[in-house]
C-alpha cells in the first residue's frame, strides 16, 4: 500500500480520492518540523507540499522510496529540481488551478492602488473627512505591463482589458508569432520599454538566478513617476530595499506585495515604513475555490504517477 505524506494544508475533500488504497500521513505541522518530516518520508512513496516545505537533496536522501512530489501550487523554487531529476522523482505542479485567483488579486491590487482610498477607514472613523486627498484615479485608460506571459498573466490580461486597460507584456520565452498574443496584449520585446510605458507593472515570472532582483533600483527608476508595482509571483524578483526607497522618495506611487525574499517577513524589514504599500501573506493564489481545484488536481496527479510506476501494488 503506497504511503503519501502531506506536509502543508490541503482541502480535505481531495483526500477522498485516495480511499482505502493508500496510507495517508496528513500533518500540516510537518512544514515546521524538518527532522520529523525526514523521518516520516523514510517510508513515503509520495510527498505533497505547498511553497514553504523545502524539498532539499538531503530530504530526498531520507526518502528512498519516493516516486512523486505533488506541489499544491505552481512555483518550484522550494524544490531541488536537479536532485529530483537525479533520483528519478516526478514533480507535479498544479498548473492552471489557481490562475483565476491570482489574476483577480492582481486586478484588485491595480484598482486599490490607483484609487488610493482603501486604507483610509481609520481616518474616516476617527472623524476626518479627507475627500479631496482621496479622489484617486481609474484603471480605465491606464497601461498594465505584465512581466511574464504565462497562464496567470493571460487571465490577468483578459480581466484588465475588460476594465478598459491597455495591456503590454514581456516574455522572451513566448515567441512573437505565438497565438497567445492575439487580442490579449501588445508584445514588448524589451523589458525596459514595458517599464517605461506602464502605469501598473505586475510580475509573473519564476524565481531563478536570472530573475533575482529583476526589478531593482535601476528598473524602478525607469518606471513612470507615480507608477504602481504588484508582485504576486516570487519575492526575490523584487529588491525590497530599493522598493522601500522608491516609495519613500515618492517616485513609485504605490505597491502591493504578496511574496517576499524571506517569509514570514522579518522584523525590521525596510518595507516597514514604506508609504502606500499593501502587503499580504502569500495568499494571492489561495481562495476557497482555488484551494479545492489545486488540492484535487494535485491528488489526481500523484495518484496518476503512482499507478503508472508503483507496480508492486494493486492501485
Amino acid at each position: 500500500m503506497p504511503t503519501v505524506v502531506i506536509s502543508e494544508f490541503i482541502d480535505p475533500a481531495a483526500l477522498e480520492h485516495f480511499v482505502e488504497d493508500y496510507q495517508i500521513h496528513n500533518d500540516p505541522n510537518l512544514v515546521d518540523a524538518a527532522e520529523r518530516l525526514a523521518e516520516v518520508c523514510g517510508s513515503a512513496d509520495a510527498l505533497i507540499v505547498r511553497n514553504r516545505t523545502q524539498v532539499t537533496r538531503e530530504l530526498l536522501e531520507s526518502a528512498p522510496h519516493l516516486k512523486v512530489i505533488g506541489r499544491l501550487g505552481v512555483g518550484l523554487d522550494n524544490i531541488d529540481m536537479t536532485a529530483c531529476q537525479d533520483r528519478g522523482v516526478t514533480v507535479c505542479p498544479a498548473t492552471g488551478a489557481n490562475d483565476v485567483a491570482v489574476a483577480e488579486y492582481v486586478v484588485a491590487g491595480a484598482l486599490m492602488l490607483l484609487r488610493g482610498a482603501y486604507q483610509s477607514s481609520h481616518r474616516v472613523l476617527s472623524g476626518e473627512w479627507p475627500r479631496q486627498a482621496l479622489t484617486g484615479g481609474e484603471v480605465s485608460g491606464r497601461v498594465l505591463g505584465l512581466v511574464g506571459f504565462g497562464g496567470i498573466a493571460r487571465q490577468t490580461a483578459e480581466r484588465a482589458a475588460a476594465l478598459g486597460m491597455e495591456v503590454l507584456a514581456h516574455d522572451p520565452f513566448v515567441a512573437a508569432d505565438d497565438p497567445a498574443w492575439s487580442g490579449l496584449a501588445e508584445r514588448c520585446e524589451a523589458l525596459s520599454a514595458l517599464l517605461m510605458r506602464s502605469d501598473v507593472v505586475s510580475l509573473h515570472v519564476p524565481y531563478t538566478e536570472t530573475t533575482h532582483h529583476l526589478i531593482d533600483a535601476q528598473a524602478m527608476a525607469s518606471m513612470k513617476p507615480g507608477a504602481m508595482l504588484i508582485n504576486a509571483a516570487r519575492g526575490g524578483v523584487v529588491d525590497e530595499a530599493a522598493l522601500a526607497r522608491s516609495l519613500c522618495d515618492r517616485h513609485l506611487g504605490g505597491a502591493m506585495l504578496d511574496v517576499f525574499e524571506n517569509e514570514p517577513l522579518p522584523a525590521g524589514s525596510p518595507l516597514s515604513d514604506a508609504p502606500n504599500l499593501i502587503v499580504t501573506p502569500h495568499i494571492a493564489g489561495v481562495t476557497g475555490e482555488s484551494n479545492r481545484r489545486v488540492s484535487d488536481l494535485t491528488v489526481r496527479n500523484v495518484i496518476s504517477v503512482l499507478k503508472g510506476t508503483d507496480r508492486d501494488h494493486d492501485v
